[in-house]
């Protein structure tokens, strides 16, 4: 189990725009850095600096082909999160109770002034 330290720094590593569409694409199998290059539209070095990182923190790894590096998702977690972040929620949570916005109920806990 990863501690919340552990989990705190994934989601760092892979919030970025560019991090999420690479992430995606791993999701649909195996691809070398110039695949990335065509559909991200930035330079090689840019995106190796992105794969470099990710691979620092575990989330993927490579293999050689050739000259050809070919990277992979490692981490099982990875497909979890980004399905999650592509879900579409149509509402907000209601709110509680005990809400001053609801102007009903009074709060469970004990209240500390």
């Amino acid at each position: 189990m990863r501690s919340i330290g552990k989990r705190v720094e994934l989601l760092r590593v892979v919030a970025h725009p560019v991090r999420i569409r690479i992430l995606d694409e791993l999701l649909k199998g195996v691809k070398c850095v110039s695949d990335f290059e065509e559909f991200l539209s930035i330079s090689q070095p840019n995106v190796s600096q992105h794969l470099s990182l990710l691979r620092q923190y575990g989330v993927v790894d490579y293999y050689m082909d050739g000259r050809l590096r070919c990277y992979f998702l490692k981490d099982p977690i990875i497909p979890d999160i980004l399905e999650v972040l592509k879900k579409d929620y149509m509402e907000e949570l209601p709110a509680p109770a005990c809400c001053p916005v609801t102007k009903k109920g009074t709060y469970p806990g004990e209240r500390r002034r």
